[in-house]
């Protein structure tokens, strides 16, 4: 698969390109003008599990397959870090195939450590797991950009970070189930359940999002504004990382 990045994307077009860096089309100010609300009104808790969600985990007896299935799915649809990230991810993926292929990259990599954590008791800091998830953010901003290769004469493999960023973003769904006492009846159930909503509402989130993308392509504006919308994306990231980083520090 030929990579495609905002630099590569508008060859052929020298004053597009100079351009593309400093103008951000308005659907991208929105967004962005959203994601800073969802960070304040949240206090930048992207993934947690409150209010009527919380009361329910806390009063579970037994195996609830349906309910914790829906909560898996919400928690991914109204989990923007892991949306963002995965937004940069197929950002410039024009094949379903490829699609596929590093959205189940990262799967498996969140799987894993969602079970891992919870079944098998592995224990992270949860705000230090949250601020490498906002790194990813940013990493894929960048490599979005093409900043890897000219800057640093190199491009890490895109597969290999998807699948280990998606062990990081299965640990920040881990450190929030920790955060209960679950019971060991139907435990294994119950958090098989909450991955498959997990992946329920990934799937549902991304085909959304990747026909936005698909209509957006096929404008004559997008390479204008596709290297604004990835440095838009990384200023996420890095509020997500400097969030995180300070909660982790007052903390100690």
């Amino acid at each position: 698969m030929r990579h495609v990045t905002a630099a590569t994307a508008s060859t052929g077009e020298p004053n597009r390109r100079r351009r593309s860096g400093v103008v951000a089309g308005p659907l991208t100010v929105m967004a962005l003008s959203l994601v800073l609300v969802l960070l304040m009104g949240t206090r930048g808790q992207a993934h947690g599990v409150s209010g009527f969600d919380a009361l329910f985990l806390q009063g579970i007896t037994g195996a609830a397959i349906g309910p914790l299935m829906y909560l898996g799915a919400k928690h991914m649809v109204t989990g923007y870090d892991h949306l963002a990230f995965l937004v940069g991810v197929i950002f410039f993926l024009y094949r379903l195939k490829d699609v596929v292929l590093y959205v189940s990259l990262f799967t498996i990599g969140h799987s894993v450590t969602l079970l891992a954590g919870v079944l098998g008791g592995i224990q992270a800091n949860p705000f230090l797991v949250d601020a490498i998830i906002g790194a990813s953010v940013v990493y894929k901003a960048l490599d979005n950009m093409g900043v890897f290769p000219t800057v640093f004469g190199v491009r890490p493999d895109a597969r290999v970070a998807v699948l280990g960023f998606g062990l990081a973003h299965g640990f920040g769904l881990a450190t929030k189930l920790q955060a209960f006492t679950l019971p060991a009846n139907g435990l294994v159930a119950n958090i098989v359940s909450f991955n498959v909503g997990v992946e329920i509402g990934q799937v549902v989130a991304l085909s959304s999002v990747f026909a936005l993308l698909t209509v957006w392509r096929a404008r004559p504006d997008f390479v204008r504004h596709a290297f604004a919308t990835n440095m838009l994306l990384m200023a996420v990231g890095f509020l997500l990382v400097g969030y995180q980083l300070s909660g982790y520090f007052l903390e100690a």
